[in-house]
Parts: C-alpha cells; sequence; structure tokens
C-alpha cells in the first residue's frame, strides 16, 4: 500500500514527505496504523550524522496506534489492538533478556542498521527499482503506517490517548528511568538534571518521585526551566553565556560545598566538555548519569582520572532509562492513571505529517518540550 512518510534523503536536508509503498507484514512481524509519534531529538541524530544511518531512512522511534495487521505466528497482539513501540526489541531469549536486561537486548545492536530483522527492507520508493528505505530502530513511525517486529510492540490500554501514550515509547521512560532506576537516587538527595527537554523533564519526574531533596535543573532555555518547575525542580539555573564556576555556586551553596549526590545528562545533544563541566558538579561519591546521545565519534569525557578515583564517584551510561519496556510502560500508565505522572503536560505543540519540518525547527528554537506528530 501507499503511505505519506518523512524522509531523510541525506545529511542536514531535514525531512522530505512523499508517498512512499509499504509492504504487508512478514513472519512475526505486525502493521501499526499510527495515531501520533513524538518528535524527539534522537531523530534529529539521523540528520546531522551524530548517529551513524544510511539514507534514505525513516526516522520516528516514538509512537503509538491500533495494530492494523499481522504476520503470521504472532502471538502478542490482534488486529484492533491498541499498542506502543519499543525502540530498543526485546527477544526474551538472549542473555539480558534472560536476566531481565531487556533494554540491552541483543537485537538492540540491530536498530541503526535500517532493516528489519531478515535484513530486507517494508518501505519502498516510487522509484522503477523500488528502492529499500531504512527504518531506524526497525520502527519507522514517521509515517502514517509502519511494520515493526512483534518483539517491540508493547499493549497498552485503550483509554489512554494515543499522543499521551507515544511518549512511553522513549522519552518518559528514559528520563523517568535515569533518575529512578539508574542513578540511584536516595530520599534528601541533591539532584541535578542538566538539559531539560523531553528528557530531562521526565528526568526530573523520576528524582522528585525518589525522594531528592533539591532538584536544580540546568537549561539555556527559561521556556524549558519555566516548564521544569512544573515537573518537579526547586531550583533553576539558566547557563546561557555562565561560567561553569558561575554554574556551580548555587549548587555548592545548598551542600555545603559538596556539591549534587546525582547530576543526570539529558541534553539534545552532549559533548566531551559538558561532561566534563557536569562532571565537577558531582560530589565525593556521588553518581553522573549520562543519557543524552553524544555523537559517535567522541570517545571521550572531560573529566579529571585522579578525582574520580580519589573522589569514589562513578560515572553511569543509560540506555533506555535502564528500564524494561513491557513492565515499564504498563506501570508508568499506571502511575498517569492515578495522577502520579506528567504526560499531557509535556506536549507543547501538535503537528501534521506535513509541517514535520516545522516541527524540527521548533525543537531547535527551544519552543517544545515535546513536539508531537498527530495523524488523521
Amino acid at each position: 500500500m501507499r503511505v505519506k512518510a518523512a524522509v531523510i534523503e541525506g545529511l542536514n536536508q531535514g525531512y522530505a514527505v512523499q508517498e512512499v509503498e509499504l509492504d504487508d507484514p512478514k513472519d512475526f512481524e505486525v502493521m501499526i496504523d499510527l495515531k501520533a509519534c513524538g518528535i524527539c531529538h534522537s531523530d534529529d541524530h539521523g540528520i546531522t550524522g551524530d548517529v551513524p544511518l544510511d539514507p534514505p531512512v525513516i526516522v520516528g522511534h516514538e509512537g503509538a496506534g491500533i495494530v492494523e495487521k499481522v504476520g503470521r505466528s504472532v502471538t502478542a497482539v490482534k488486529v484492533g489492538d491498541h499498542v506502543c513501540t519499543s525502540f530498543i526489541p526485546s527477544c526474551g531469549r538472549c542473555k539480558w533478556c534472560a536476566t531481565g536486561r531487556m533494554y540491552l537486548c541483543d537485537r538492540g545492536a540491530l536498530i541503526t542498521v535500517g532493516t528489519q530483522l531478515d535484513g530486507t527492507h517494508r518501505f519502498h520508493k516510487l522509484d522503477e527499482a523500488g528502492t529499500g528505505i531504512g527504518q531506524l530502530c526497525m520502527l519507522g513511525e514517521f509515517a502514517e503506517k509502519t511494520v515493526v517486529p512483534e518483539d517491540s510492540i508493547v499493549k497498552i490500554p485503550e483509554h489512554i490517548p494515543f499522543e499521551h501514550a507515544c511518549l512511553l515509547s522513549c522519552g518518559v521512560v528514559t528520563g523517568w528511568g535515569s533518575a529512578a532506576t539508574r542513578a540511584g537516587i536516595k530520599p534528601g538527595d541533591v539532584v541535578v538534571v542538566w538539559g531539560c527537554g523531553g528528557v530531562g523533564a521526565n528526568a526530573i519526574q523520576g528524582a522528585a518521585h525518589s525522594g531528592a531533596g533539591r532538584i536544580f535543573a540546568i537549561d539555556p532555555s527559561e521556556f524549558k526551566l519555566e516548564h521544569a518547575q512544573g515537573f518537579g525542580a526547586t531550583d533553576v539555573i539558566n547557563n546561557a553565556g555562565k561560567t561553569i564556576e558561575e554554574v556551580l555556586e548555587p549548587i555548592f551553596a545548598v551542600t555545603n560545598g559538596q556539591g549534587a549526590a546525582v547530576t543526570i545528562m539529558t541534553p539534545g545533544v552532549n559533548s566531551a566538555e559538558m561532561i566534563g563541566e557536569a562532571y565537577r558538579t558531582v560530589s565525593k561519591d556521588g553518581t553522573l548519569v549520562l543519557t543524552g546521545v553524544t555523537p559517535w565519534h567522541v570517545e571521550h569525557m572531560n573529566a579529571n582520572m585522579l578525582d574520580l578515583i580519589m573522589g569514589n564517584k562513578t560515572v553511569k551510561g543509560s540506555l533506555y532509562g535502564s528500564m524494561n519496556p513491557r513492565h515499564a510502560i504498563p506501570h508508568l500508565i499506571g502511575m498517569y492513571d492515578t495522577g502520579q505522572l506528567k504526560l499531557a503536560e509535556l506536549i507543547t505543540n501538535r503537528y501534521s505529517i506535513d509541517d514535520i519540518n516545522q516541527g524540527l525547527a521548533d525543537m531547535h528554537a527551544n519552543k517544545n518540550i515535546r513536539g508531537v506528530v498527530v495523524y488523521e
């Protein structure tokens, strides 16, 4: 069938909205009639080359919709079910899945390859050759419909709006888990969240839920800092044009010069310099959690290794908030239902697929906590 999709044709070219051909699902695959998809900064990494992809490719990995078709052998869902997607598939059989770490499933190694698990494409261009179009994370959800592995979907209750549910596919779980799961926050801790977009806002929610005593939100955007307070930040620091010493001053002032127990890095694009600055906010025996994506070619961080040892500090990476999507998504929906998790408040603008480049521009202009593409 033919569907409308936003395709990356080359580096730094934005999205080319066009009709493409979509194949039916094969064995163990599902076709989803998409209803909403969040615009995550990780999708932009495919445009800039921070994450290496092979154009043409359809990104979009934070989607929700209705199952339209199922391939042979699919047992997890049926036609008509409401689902979220998971940008890391979980096979349930590899070492990582078997030991309760589905966010590290071996199939996650394939999320930038572009093909489905069998090495073929489901999307094709309308040229004579039927050129294959890749799918980021085997999802490709900046399209009206998509075909994905059964391993990449999570059934959700029908009462939750799709534009709220889609945020659970990446940004909410990633941010929340970075704080509530990976960071090891204890009641009363002073926590810093550096970068307050869609992921950072949820790291703030996770820190607040974990009992943090003070939560410092750091960002160069007043718009994002204002929203950060609504998600639980007790203190805000606009670091635009400030030295790291000026950023450190209020954090050290409330910790007797010790620094934060936990700092979580959630900027749209991380860098060695930013990581080094964030490292300086961390106290002895403190933890630095790196969640925001660093360009693939960055192989170091600007931090003093002797201080790391003598300060007994910890630096952790966090993928998908170190949470298992098949458990985390239903669990967080339960918190949403009881008013303990904010989802609607994350959405600042909605876009049609035709206006997706405006959504990209608004993200770069700091006009969104989360922009969402809504499909008719």
